[in-house]
C-alpha cells in the first residue's frame, strides 16, 4: 500500500475538537444544568399501582395493555424519559417514575374522558360539608326520623320533606336518569341499597321514598334557605362518593347536603355514560352543575395542543376536531347561544363558558390552569382516554439510597476498569499510554456533557444505572480502538520502516477495522434500543452515544496526537515509544539479528 502523500495537518482536527468540546460546555453554561437527569434508581422518584375496575372480574387483557401503552405514552409526552410502565397480574398496572410527584403521577392514569355538555341547569353553590351534616334529625316536620322498634314502620315515621320545598309527596325515585357509576368490587344494586338504607337511617323503602320527594323539588336554593329541609336532608351528606353515585342525576343535582366534596370522590368513570344527564362540580368545588347528555365527545378531537393565552396570560388548551366532530360542535354552539357549554372531563366541570355566537373553527380548554396541568390535559386528551377505569391502590415514594451505593459501586468499578486500561497502556506502549488517557479524558468530558444536555426537557434522557453500565462497556470499546491503530503502527516498525512513516500506512489500515468493529457496536445498540423496554433501553442508548464519540475522538484527536507525536524525536526514542525496540517475527528467524531491530531513527 501506498503511503499518504503529504504530512497531515493536524491543527485542523485539533481545531475541529475544540470547537465540538466549546460547545458542549458552553450549552451546558448556558442552560445553567450541571448535573445530568437521574432515574428512579439513582434518584427515587414514585411508584403507583392502579387497579382496573371491572364489577370484580378481571378486565380484557387487550384493552389493559392498550391502557398501559397510553399511559406509558402520556407519561413520556409530559418529558419523564424512560418510564416503567408494566402489567402486574391480571388487572394492575404499575407506574415508576424518577422524580415524580404523587399527584403528577395520578394524572397521567385518569380516564380523560373528555365531554362537551349544555349546562340545564343554573349553577348551584356548594355548601360545605360540616354545614351540610348540622341539623337533628328529630327535627323533622313528620315526627321522628326513625322507623319503630318492631313492625313494618308507618308512613308518618317515614321522613319527609316540609311541604313547603317540596312540589309532591310522591315517592317515585326515578327522575332524570342516573349515570352508571364505575363498576367497582360491589354491585351498583348493593351500593345503591347501602345509599337508600342510610339515607332512610335504616330502612331502604324510607329512603326510596325521600329520594323520589327530593325528585320533585323545583328550585334547590330555596331548599338551601329551609332549615327544616335542611335537617331532613342532612343525612344525604352522609353517602360515601360510590353511594352518590348510584342516584339520580335530578337528586345529585337539587339536594344542597350532597357536596361537591361527595362528588369528587365518586368512582372515575361515574358520568361516562354520554346519552344521560349528569352532575359535576367545577375544578373549584365552588358549584354544582346540571348538564345534558353529551354533543361532543373526545374521540371527536382530532389535536390536542397547550399554550399561553396573550390576553389573560392564562395557559389554555387548543383543540382541533376531525371532520364529523367539527360539524358536532359547530351544531352545539348554534343550538346553545347565550346558554354555557360545559368542558367535562372526567368528574369535573374544567370551564362552562357562555356561547357568544356559533363557532366554525377550533376550540379552546381555559381554567386556572398552570404550565404543567395545560401540559398533561394536552397529553391525556391526544392519546386518548383509557379503555378502562382504574383505582388508586397504592402510591409510594422511592428512596434512591440503594440505587446511590448500586452507582458507586458501579463508578468504582468504571474507574478500577479505567486504572487496569492505563496499566496496560504504560507497560506495553509507554508513551502511546498518555495518548490513550488523553483520549479517555476527553471522551469522559464530551458523554458527560452530552448526557447533561439529553437530559433537558426537550429530549428527557434519564441517566439509570443501565445506562452507567453502557458507559463502563463502552470503555473497553474505546481502547479496542487504541490496540488496533498501535498494533498496525508496531506492525509497520517490524517491518523495518520509520515510527513518522509506520503512522500513516498503519492508520489507513487500521481506521477500516476500527470503522467496521464501531459500527456493528452502534447497529447492536440501535437494534436493541428499539426491541428493548426499560432500563435495557438505557444502557443502548449510552452503549451507542460513547460508541459514536469513540469514533469522533479516533478521527479527530487519537490519530493526528499520534502523527503530531512522529514528529518529535523523544518520541522516536525506544526507550519512550515502545516502537523503537522490537523483535522480528518468528518467521523471520532466518534473517534474525541478535539483539534489536533498528529502525533510522535509532
Amino acid at each position: 500500500m501506498a503511503p499518504p502523500q503529504g504530512h497531515l495537518r493536524v491543527s485542523r482536527y485539533f481545531v475541529a475538537l475544540f470547537i465540538v468540546i466549546g460547545l458542549l460546555g458552553g450549552l451546558v453554561w448556558w442552560t445553567g444544568v450541571n448535573t445530568p437527569k437521574l432515574g428512579l434508581d439513582l434518584q427515587g422518584g414514585t411508584s403507583m399501582t392502579l387497579s382496573a375496575t371491572a364489577n370484580g372480574k378481571a378486565p380484557d387483557q387487550e384493552k389493559l395493555e392498550q391502557a398501559r401503552e397510553i399511559i406509558e405514552n402520556r407519561v413520556n409526552d409530559t418529558g419523564v424519559a424512560e418510564p416503567e410502565v408494566i402489567v402486574e397480574g391480571d388487572r394492575n398496572i404499575i407506574i415508576n417514575v424518577a422524580g415524580a410527584r404523587a399527584e403528577d403521577l395520578r394524572k397521567v392514569g385518569q380516564p380523560a374522558e373528555l365531554r362537551f355538555r349544555e349546562v340545564v341547569g343554573e349553577p348551584v353553590d356548594d355548601i360545605p360539608a360540616s354545614a351540610a351534616s348540622k341539623g337533628s334529625p328529630s327535627a323533622s316536620p313528620s315526627g321522628s326520623a326513625k322507623p319503630s322498634g318492631s313492625g313494618k314502620p308507618k308512613e308518618s315515621d317515614k321522613p319527609a320533606l316540609d311541604p313547603s320545598a317540596s312540589a309532591s309527596g310522591s315517592a317515585d325515585p326515578s327522575g332524570s336518569p342516573a349515570a352508571s357509576p364505575s363498576p367497582t368490587d360491589k354491585s351498583v344494586e348493593e351500593l345503591k341499597k347501602s345509599a337508600y338504607k342510610k339515607i332512610g337511617r335504616g330502612d331502604a323503602k324510607a329512603g326510596e321514598a325521600l329520594v323520589g320527594q327530593v325528585g320533585q323539588i323545583q328550585d334547590p336554593k330555596e331548599i338551601a334557605n329551609n332549615q327544616q329541609a335542611m335537617q331532613v336532608l342532612a343525612v344525604f351528606s352522609k353517602l360515601t362518593g360510590e353511594e352518590v353515585a348510584t342516584l339520580p342525576a335530578q337528586v345529585q343535582y337539587k339536594v344542597p347536603t350532597i357536596t361537591c366534596k361527595q362528588l369528587n370522590e365518586r368512582p372515575p368513570g361515574s358520568i361516562r355514560d354520554a346519552k344521560a344527564q349528569v352532575v359535576a362540580c367545577d375544578t373549584d368545588g365552588g358549584a354544582k352543575y346540571l348538564m345534558d347528555k353529551a354533543r361532543v365527545l373526545g374521540t371527536d378531537v382530532k389535536k390536542a395542543d397547550y399554550g399561553l393565552d396573550p390576553q389573560s396570560s392564562q395557559w389554555k388548551v387548543n383543540l382541533s376536531f376531525t371532520g364529523s366532530g367539527q360539524d358536532k360542535w359547530t351544531q352545539l354552539t348554534a343550538d346553545t347561544v347565550q346558554k354555557r357549554v360545559a368542558v367535562v372531563l372526567d368528574n369535573e366541570v374544567v370551564s362552562a363558558p357562555t356561547i357568544q355566537q356559533r363557532i366554525t373553527g377550533d376550540a379552546e380548554i381555559t381554567g386556572d390552569f398552570s404550565r404543567s396541568e395545560a401540559e398533561t390535559l394536552a397529553a391525556q386528551l391526544r392519546y386518548g382516554a383509557l379503555p378502562l377505569t382504574f383505582k388508586e391502590e397504592t402510591t409510594y415514594q422511592v428512596t434512591a439510597t440503594l440505587g446511590l451505593d448500586q452507582m458507586r459501586a458501579g463508578l468504582l468499578a468504571g474507574l478500577i476498569g479505567l486504572g487496569l486500561v492505563a496499566i496496560y497502556s504504560f507497560l506495553y506502549y509507554r508513551l502511546l499510554g498518555f495518548v490513550v488517557i488523553f483520549t479517555l479524558g476527553a471522551a469522559g468530558a464530551i458523554v458527560y456533557a452530552a448526557i447533561v444536555l439529553l437530559g433537558m426537557p426537550w429530549f428527557g434522557f434519564t441517566l439509570t444505572l443501565a445506562g452507567i453500565a453502557g458507559l463502563i462497556v463502552a470503555i473497553g470499546i474505546t481502547a479496542d480502538s487504541f490496540v488496533v491503530f498501535f498494533e498496525r503502527i508496531k506492525d509497520e516498525v517490524k517491518d523495518g520502516r520509520t515510527v513518522r512513516s509506520a503512522v500513516p500506512r498503519a492508520w489507513a489500515r487500521a481506521r477500516r477495522t476500527i470503522l467496521s468493529a464501531n459500527t456493528i457496536s452502534i447497529m447492536a445498540a440501535a437494534v436493541l434500543y428499539l426491541l428493548a423496554v426499560g432500563a435495557v433501553k438505557g444502557f443502548a442508548f449510552t452503549l451507542g452515544l460513547a460508541t459514536l464519540i469513540d469514533l469522533f475522538l479516533v478521527f479527530l484527536f487519537s490519530h493526528p496526537l499520534v502523527a503530531l507525536l512522529s514528529r518529535s524525536s523523544s518520541f522516536t526514542s525506544p526507550r519512550v515509544s515502545g516502537l523503537g525496540n522490537l523483535r522480528p517475527d518468528p518467521s523471520e528467524r532466518g534473517g534474525k539479528v541478535r539483539g534489536a531491530v533498528r529502525t533510522k531513527e535509532s
